[in-house]
């Protein structure tokens, strides 16, 4: 944590350790968020990517006979 605000200290200079901190958490929470953003859209790629590649392993009415055993 001390090394955090230290840091924090070099960024926003002049601010009293109190702000810092917020700023930190601040800072922190628009990372986590961009890390989410990002593992979203490489799924979502992924899902893309695959999309369609293995049609020849299910047959028309897989989806139909899947459901068969399912309850209701």
């Amino acid at each position: 944590m001390a090394r955090a605000l230290d840091l924090a200290a070099r960024r926003w200079p002049g601010e009293p350790r109190s702000k810092l901190l917020l700023r930190l958490l601040a800072a922190a929470g628009a990372a986590l968020e961009q890390g989410e953003d990002l593992r979203k859209r490489e799924r979502q790629e992924a899902v893309t990517r695959s999309s369609g590649r293995y049609a020849e392993a299910f047959g028309p009415h897989y989806l139909a006979e899947l459901r068969q055993d399912w309850p209701k």
